[in-house]
């Protein structure tokens, strides 16, 4: 089993920075955020992140991706793209620089479950998939559906529904841990064996839901989810590696921890240690 760090975990550093402190530390390897994102000042994860790639024009960043990851001696665990899956041109500027970087995967957003008929929705982003399974197919890389709250594919159920029938070389599912706090929480062992051959890559992070202080009808508790440490969110990361090890994973293992209860590289430290004990302790080899 190997480990690697979404860059959007890392909103502080510019890519250089963050890929020799996350190798320094001890991870195998790095998956790039690739998205175009507001400015924000200080950065956030989600806006003005300093370790995120620009989608447009990424054809002419791709020599200096590679070149920064493979001189910190860096895997490519995937690619963390956000091309949203009926945006055809952008899904296949994902796919030719994952194949020309050589990482092997990348995610394809799935649209959210919205104001639009679902069922509608569904059938449209199935048929966005069959397509983009095809180009990766040509290609030599993988699609990447996650397991993501407020989304189409929130549970492991609905993910396998998307994909199921595609060609599991070309097509495949990220269950994360954390999202499923949020939203589509099965049995994570019964979720793992569902997906079979198209549990492709793993993501870690960890939530938790708090009260928000508010009231509605008749006094109704209102509670809003969180990001929480690995070791303080309600799911148990040692259990998920347990699960993991039942089923036979020995992939990729991307972190994205999203709290800020410890500073960035302590953090980072910190989850590897907790990654690997959870790992050990399930018997998987590292």
């Amino acid at each position: 089993m190997k480990f690697s760090v979404f860059t959007a975990a890392t909103p502080d550093w510019e890519p250089a920075e963050a890929a020799r402190r996350i190798a320094a530390i001890g991870y195998d390897g790095i998956e790039w955020r690739i998205t175009d994102q507001d400015e924000a000042d200080p950065p956030g994860f989600w806006a003005g992140n300093r370790a995120t790639w620009p989608l447009a024009g990424l054809e002419g960043s791709v020599s200096e991706i590679a070149r920064i990851t493979r001189e910190a001696g860096l895997e490519f665990s995937g690619i963390g793209g956000y091309a949203l899956a009926p945006d055809h041109d952008d899904v296949l500027r994902t796919l030719r620089a994952t194949a020309e970087l050589g990482a092997r995967q990348v995610r394809v957003r799935i649209p959210f479950n919205d104001t639009q008929d679902y069922r509608t929705v569904f059938a449209q982003t199935r048929d966005d998939l069959e397509w983009a399974s095809r180009e990766a197919g040509a290609l030599g890389v993988k699609v990447l559906v996650e397991l993501h709250h407020q989304t189409i594919s929130a549970s492991a159920s609905a993910a396998l529904r998307l994909v199921d029938g595609i060609d599991p070389r070309t097509i495949g599912v990220i269950h994360d841990l954390g999202n499923l706090v949020i939203e589509g929480q099965e049995d994570t062992r019964a979720g793992l064996q569902l997906l079979g051959e198209y549990l492709a890559h793993v993501h870690v992070k960890n939530a938790v839901w708090q009260r928000t202080g508010q009231t509605g009808l008749d006094g109704d508790v209102r509670w809003e989810s969180a990001w929480a440490p690995l070791r303080e969110g309600i799911a148990s990361v040692p259990d998920y590696f347990r699960a993991l090890a039942e089923v036979g994973y020995d992939g990729w293992v991307t972190l994205e921890d999203f709290s800020t209860d410890a500073p960035l590289e302590e953090r980072l430290i910190d989850d590897l240690a907790f990654l690997r004990a959870s790992a050990g302790a399930a018997g998987i080899g590292s």
